[in-house]
């Protein structure tokens, strides 16, 4: 079974997505469904035989748009191909590009699909050989686009098929202005505000009140209002009654009864509920799309990691072209300090790598020929080149992210107890507001003021039923909290496998921290320092040991010299330097000669320890890492060094 995070677009409200998840759940292929209102994404585990133009194509036809696979765009969506490359491969797609060979099908195959699903697909790429770079056939492209159902839809609701959360904030943003400025000069004109503060303005163009109203609560209501009648529409075709729904209803009664009361029969409008409540709702999913969009910065983080470019030997020469179009088996070219764009595995030079951000371990890694790399991990020292192994989706970081992703978007036993709650409360809503109705119309009418319409007070009741029982915050409440929880914990490096992990997490009666820099700082630091005394002080040790280390680049060397420098030691100059892989090193430093390395060092050269081997086996027992150092062929001591203690580490234990 495969598990795919595809972008949903579209989402106005918490139920929307539940007409999504019903539809595709009854496929042939795929077994469940999971979707996220906060993120705007849906997690699908489907059979292998499912493909994501699939996917594409179900989530269009419940009449919303599907991006596809929510990956960073700098690792899954490619340039155009390096120049000269395109001629030298025998395959017709290349890092995720139509070739001209296959832009022909593809358009076929578009033109196809419009025919069956009423919209046209974007210019789909063929599935490109799983040899030549798997994992670059998930793009995060614009998905619905033409001529079609789903483009006549966006545009008439101002979104774009392919607009971004940015986009689609403004967009609601500017919805919200539009009817909120409205609003205003409609409720200054309106019954309530004269009867209220006895203020009668007076009208323009020698207009009625209710002609003048209706004239400015019409774009209000039309234009502010559209994206909640797609949404009750899309909502009643998938037969879900989402919050849309409530709201629709709530705005075109009240503005329906008052544009015939204006111009049908004689009745008191309320021109000003329609506009101001619609104002009110717009505003409130608007904040909600802010918090959608700001709620994502941690994945967003973790999709950042992986440089955008990359340093290719192609024809024998460095090339820099973008991430997405590394291939596998690329040799990749790595700088001291360059972040490694892929996984893969070293063929030429050595190196130390800081992994903490994938593994959590502080202290960099050895890395020589044979040795695996990480993608979006860092370089400390040294060249080297590495072929790539993993590329595009399949790497280690956009597994990770991938696996946030899943977490956010799986649903707690919580969540779906409140997400059926919802549901009923909407039918809820909808058959109390009527019952509302017909009570204050037929059984109440005694007990309304005598200045006042029947029909219009029971309207009003009604439509405050149903403002009242919108949803939202049951539907958004758990989502929200899992949305954060998993957010902060992938920020903080810590990956929830899904919400059910994050609920059960409250009843954890005990915690096993591992990997250092978890409750230490991630850097050593020099804890002891032990000199024989004959021959050697402690601060003569640290010096002369400090001196020889000052070249390397080693971190428990550095540690060492930052010491000697915080204690204002003078280093000496390296007379001699003997490097002694996987031991230490031999150097002569003011007239001595000094071996500087583990026990296994001080074996090999017959170094008697005398007796502080049992001292050293403690510091090691105790996690210390034991610098051991003979001066003339006399053991002169040892530097213990550790990772210091966060000074939070009591607070986050």
């Amino acid at each position: 079974m495969k598990t795919t995070v595809i972008q949903l677009e579209g989402i106005e409200s918490v139920l929307s997505p539940v007409g999504v998840e019903k539809h595709m759940c009854t496929l042939p292929g795929i077994h469940k469904v999971e979707t996220n209102f906060m993120t705007g994404t849906a997690t699908v585990y489907h059979d292998e035989s499912v493909s994501l133009e699939e996917l594409k194509r179900c989530v269009a036809h419940c009449g919303y748009a599907c991006s596809g696979e929510c990956l960073p765009e700098h690792l899954t969506k490619p340039g155009d191909p390096p120049e000269g490359i395109a001629a030298t491969m025998d395959h017709t797609v290349h890092a995720g590009h139509v070739m001209p060979a296959a832009k022909e099908e593809a358009a076929r195959e578009a033109h196809d699909m419009s025919a069956h699903a009423g919209h046209v697909m974007p210019a789909a790429r063929p599935s490109p050989p799983a040899d030549v770079h798997a994992g670059h056939e998930m793009t995060a492209e614009g998905g619905v686009t033409g001529e079609g159902e789903m483009a006549a839809m966006a545009h008439e609701m101002g979104h774009g098929a392919g607009m971004s959360m940015e986009g689609m904030l403004r967009d609601m943003r500017n919805r919200f202005l539009v009817s909120f400025i409205l609003a205003i000069p409609v409720f200054l004109y309106s019954p309530l505000f004269t009867d209220t503060f006895g203020i009668q303005l007076p009208l323009p163009f020698g207009l009625s009140s209710e002609v003048f109203s209706f004239l400015l609560a019409t774009p209000a209501v039309l234009y502010g209002g559209w994206v909640f009648y797609i949404g009750a529409w899309r909502g009643l075709k998938n037969r879900v009654l989402n919050m849309a729904v409530l709201v629709s209803l709530s705005v075109l009664a009240g503005y329906l009864f008052s544009v015939a009361a204006t111009f049908l029969f004689e009745g008191e409008v309320f021109y000003e509920a329609a506009t101001l409540l619609l104002a009110f709702v717009l505003f409130g999913h608007w904040m909600e799309m802010r918090a959608r969009s700001g709620a994502s910065q941690a994945i967003q983080a973790l999709m950042n990691l992986t440089p955008p470019k990359a340093t290719v030997i192609r024809a024998g020469q460095p090339l820099e072209i973008p991430t997405s179009e590394v291939v596998l088996d690329d040799v990749v070219f790595i700088r001291p300090g360059d972040k490694v764009p892929v996984d893969g595995v070293v063929i030429e030079g050595e190196s130390s790598v800081d992994e903490s951000m994938i593994t959590g371990e502080s202290l960099p890694t050895k890395k020589n020929v044979g040795s695996n790399v990480i993608g979006a991990t860092i370089n400390k020292t040294g060249t080297f080149k590495f072929r790539a192994t993993k590329v595009g989706v399949d790497t280690a970081l956009a597994q990770i992210v991938k696996l946030v992703q899943i977490a956010q978007n799986s649903k707690a036993p919580s969540q779906r107890l409140a997400d059926r709650a919802a549901q009923w409360l909407v039918i809820a809503a909808v058959l109390f507001s009527l019952a509302t109705f017909f009570g204050w119309y037929f059984l109440s009418s005694a007990a309304i003021p005598a200045d006042t319409s029947t029909f219009v007070w029971a309207l009003t009741m009604a439509i405050t039923v149903l403002v009242i029982a919108c949803p939202d915050a049951l539907g958004l409440a758990t989502p929200t909290a899992v949305m954060v929880g998993t957010g902060l914990g992938a920020q903080n490096g810590i990956l929830y496998k899904n919400a059910t992990a994050l609920e059960q997490a409250a009843k954890l009666q005990a915690v096993i921290f591992d990997k250092t820099g978890t409750l230490t700082e991630g850097k050593p630091q020099v804890v002891e320092i032990m000199a024989v005394g004959n021959p050697l002080a402690e601060d003569e040790l640290l010096r002369l040991v400090a001196s020889a280390e000052q070249s390397s680049e080693h971190p428990l060397a550095q540690a060492v010299v930052e010491k000697a420098r915080a204690g204002n030691l003078a280093l000496e100059a390296v007379e001699e330097f003997e490097a002694i892989p996987g031991h230490g090193l031999r150097a002569t430093v003011s007239g001595r000669t000094l071996l500087v390395g583990n026990r296994k060092l001080m074996k090999d050269n017959r170094i008697v320890l005398d007796g502080h081997a049992e001292h050293a086996a403690s510091l090691e027992g105790a996690g210390r890492t034991v610098i051991y150092a003979a001066s003339d062929g006399q053991f002169a001591g040892l530097i213990a060094i550790a990772d210091a203690v966060r000074s939070t580490a009591k607070v986050a234990v």
